[in-house]
């Protein structure tokens, strides 16, 4: 009898996680590639926000009404205090979520009209919390182009970086990483992600707080290996220290999914406005801390 009920309730169980796998199986994705998309020719990169609108739930928009131009081959940086939309308007960028109003476009083009195809391959991700597969440093690197030889994968960790520390690892490029990259360091992990965008070799490159997590030597030898990644690719990224972004083209502050003021550090500091108070670590919204 015992057997009996034992076996009834473990197949109720079995019962429970196969309903469970087939609503997940037949979930239908909010972002859908579109029935005919646009044959684009070559990317070059140059991105555009017009009157975007979005909200994570329909009644909290975290964009109101966002605009920004980032031209091919310009380095553009996002700043403004925690909530002010900087994280969702990299993940509209790359398609995670589609707009509620407004639009996004790649090269005058639509991100909806796109192929996945196409956005896939324009953009490359380096985000705070890097994510490696449980398994080597070489198939790691060669998930940004899976025919990727080794030589291939063996320049792009020297561009990164990241070739004298994976040589110093137990098998070097073949050496196991753990899941999520337990194995390594937070700035070796970035390194690897850093490799990973040069063997891609995308036309845009997106950024958030990259650096953020590390200590100073981990940021300082992880920032070389992203200013090198840069070089002659589009660049929007999210950033929170002055250090990284005195050089860059533009500078846009946002404040309640807007953008406030635009324009390169400079003038932006001699404004002596929203970008001059959260610089200095002053006015209330600032908390007497650097947030940019």
């Amino acid at each position: 009898m015992t057997a009996v009920v034992t076996e009834i309730t473990e197949q109720r169980v079995l019962m429970y996680q196969a309903e469970k796998l087939y609503t997940f199986m037949n979930l239908q994705p909010a972002v859908a590639e579109p029935e005919h998309p646009v044959e684009a020719a070559a990317i070059k990169g140059s991105l555009q926000f017009s009157q975007v609108k979005f909200g994570y739930q329909p009644d909290r928009p975290v964009l109101e009404a966002f605009n920004l131009t980032v031209p091919s081959g310009a380095k553009v940086a996002l700043v403004g205090s925690s909530g002010s939309g900087k994280s969702t308007v990299i993940k509209l960028a790359g398609r995670f979520y589609d707009a509620d109003q407004g639009d996004i476009l790649l090269d005058g083009i639509s991100v909806r009209r796109l192929s996945f195809d196409v956005l896939r391959n324009s953009f490359g991700y380096v985000f705070q919390e890097t994510y490696l597969f449980g398994s080597s440093v070489k198939e790691n690197i060669r998930f940004g182009r899976p025919d990727a030889s080794d030589e291939d994968v063996m320049e792009a960790a020297k561009a990164a970086c990241a070739h004298d520390f994976i040589m110093e690892l137990p098998e070097g490029y073949d050496t196991y990483v753990g899941e999520r990259g337990i194995r390594l360091s937070g700035g070796q992990k970035q390194r690897i992600a850093i490799a990973r965008m040069f063997i891609k070799n995308p036309r845009v490159i997106l950024l958030d707080e990259a650096t953020s997590a590390l200590d100073n030597e981990s940021e300082a030898i992880v920032q070389e290996a992203l200013d090198r990644l840069m070089k002659g690719r589009t660049l929007l990224a999210v950033a929170h220290r002055l250090s990284t972004i005195r050089n860059f083209d533009l500078i846009a502050v946002m404040k309640d999914g807007r953008v406030l003021e635009q324009g390169t550090y400079e003038q932006l500091m001699a404004e002596q406005g929203h970008f001059y108070r959260l610089a200095n670590g002053t006015g209330p919204e600032s908390g007497g801390k650097n947030l940019v």
